[in-house]
């Protein structure tokens, strides 16, 4: 058995000696040899190549991704935002990488935001070692930064808000978003707010008597065109376009706004022979359609940006329904644009005379209009007064642009297109200059052109909302609250 083995190591040391002696084709055998190690290594450099660009699209995409969610105003929109920009962001390299897991997280209060994505990546000459593909995490923390906001509320305070406790309503709906972005805090050092208040007019308050003409500011004076009674502070529209710009006073003044005496709003009385005998003054709000005076129409003030809750929930007590001349939501946008513009500092009063309203892109500082309207853009006929019924000259009351045929149309509709054409160019610059713009529409009223009208001019369509009642109005605007109070706290 022993003798076996041992013959039987001597074939196999016999053999393999010879193949050593033997040189044929020893070049191509060192050649094999040598090549692996060469194949692996470029292998390797191509398969690692891919992947550390692989992995760095994964990283672009996770922190864009992080920064959409931190900038999305809406918290049920954070994923879906993040998803989308991380899609728009990754560039898969070849088509061999597959997102395997997509993951976004927040904190209690939604101000971290924690977003992994997992990616598994196909691999080449990896493969001839047992490696098919690489799997590996990237992530991303956003932490939201505290931000400031000046907000303007454009609110409707013409005659048909009365109707159905809609202005009740109204107020109460101001009320609830005041509450939402104030919360507990009387005054915010980084929240100021403007409420401005539009009928077929909008009041900048008297206090702003030297933004008027100079003939205006004679007639709104002793002996001018009010007396016995005093300017209220509504303001007509300038012309040559300048009524949907933020173009400040002292490039073009205002005139006075004067619903002068006529056969629908007969207000100095007279006898028989032409001699003024008295006046009826029935300015008041409660006078309703049946009101007379040269400021007719003429809603409460513009509330310019103030950050204090108490103030801001007084003056919005203050609105109420303001009958005749109609609707002209484009001058109430254009001046909730005013109250924003940067343009405008130095114009309004308050303890931020000289620092509010900020620059546009200010850093963490947003710009926010929330308008709304209960009915159409209109010229309105009150056809109720006596002689003749009262109907307005020239085709309509008296509104900021004057009577319907001094806007230079004879027919209401067409006047309502050209008021809509104002109003959607007016969003469209304001947006330009990123501001962001919520746009409600309430009550039975608002047919589809004025919903689409408004959804337009939102900033983005889930900004728009059509509250057919009084409680869903109110809802929206809390609900709007919420979404700006979210904002104040994001990146």
């Amino acid at each position: 058995m022993a003798h076996r083995m041992f013959r039987h190591l001597q074939r196999l040391k016999t053999q393999a000696a010879g193949l050593l002696a033997d040189r044929r084709g020893s070049v191509m055998q060192l050649f094999a040899f040598a090549l692996l190690p060469v194949m692996a290594a470029s292998g390797l450099a191509v398969d690692g190549t891919r992947l550390f660009l692989v992995r760095d699209s994964v990283q672009r995409a996770v922190d864009a991704a992080g920064l959409a969610a931190g900038h999305t105003l809406q918290v049920e929109d954070m994923e879906a935002d993040a998803r989308s920009f991380f899609d728009a962001n990754f560039t898969n390299i070849e088509n061999v990488a597959t997102v395997t897991n997509f993951d976004m997280t927040t904190n209690a209060d939604n101000s971290v935001i924690d977003v992994a994505a997992t990616v598994s990546v196909n691999t080449t000459f990896m493969r001839l070692f047992g490696f098919d593909s690489v799997s590996f995490t990237r992530t991303a923390q956003i932490t939201r930064e505290t931000r400031g906001m000046e907000l303007a509320l454009v609110m409707d305070n013409t005659g048909s808000m009365r109707g159905g406790g809609k202005m009740s309503a109204a107020i109460t709906a101001a009320h609830n978003l005041i509450e939402a972005v104030f919360g507990d805090d009387d005054v915010n050092p980084n929240l100021w707010v403007s409420l401005v208040p539009y009928t077929a007019t909008v009041n900048i308050g008297t206090q702003h008597s030297e933004w008027l003409t100079l003939q205006g500011q004679a007639n709104i004076g002793t002996g001018g065109s009010y007396e016995p009674t005093a300017w209220r502070g509504c303001v007509e529209a300038r012309d040559g376009g300048l009524d949907e710009t933020d173009d400040t006073p002292d490039i073009a003044p205002f005139t006075p706004y004067l619903y002068a005496d006529n056969v629908d709003n007969d207000w100095i009385l007279t006898d028989s022979d032409g001699n003024v005998t008295g006046f009826d003054l029935a300015e008041q709000n409660s006078a309703q359609n049946n009101g007379r005076g040269p400021n007719l129409g003429c809603g409460p003030p513009i509330t310019p940006l103030v950050a204090s809750k108490a103030v801001l929930n007084a003056a919005i007590d203050q609105m109420e329904p303001w009958h005749r001349g109609g609707t002209t939501g484009n001058l109430g946008l254009v001046w909730g644009w005013r109250a924003l513009s940067p343009s405008w500092r130095s114009f309004w009063e308050g303890t931020a005379l000289n620092t509010l309203p900020l620059d546009y892109e200010e850093p963490f500082m947003d710009k926010v209009v929330v308008i709304m309207t209960d009915g159409q853009n209109q010229f309105f006929d009150f056809t109720g007064h006596e002689p003749d019924d009262g109907d307005g000259p020239d085709g309509s009351d008296y509104t900021a642009y004057g009577r319907l045929g001094e806007f230079g149309f004879s027919s209401l509709n067409a006047a309502r297109a050209e008021i809509d054409d104002r109003f959607a160019r007016t969003c469209e610059s304001m947006k330009a200059e990123g501001i962001i713009i919520y746009a409600i529409t309430f009550g039975s009223t608002p047919n589809s052109s004025t919903q689409n009208l408004f959804r337009t001019c939102a900033t983005k369509s889930s900004f728009f909302f059509h509250a057919p009642s009084n409680s869903e109005l109110e809802d929206v605007f809390t609900t709007i609250g919420r979404q700006l109070s979210n904002l104040r706290i994001s990146e």
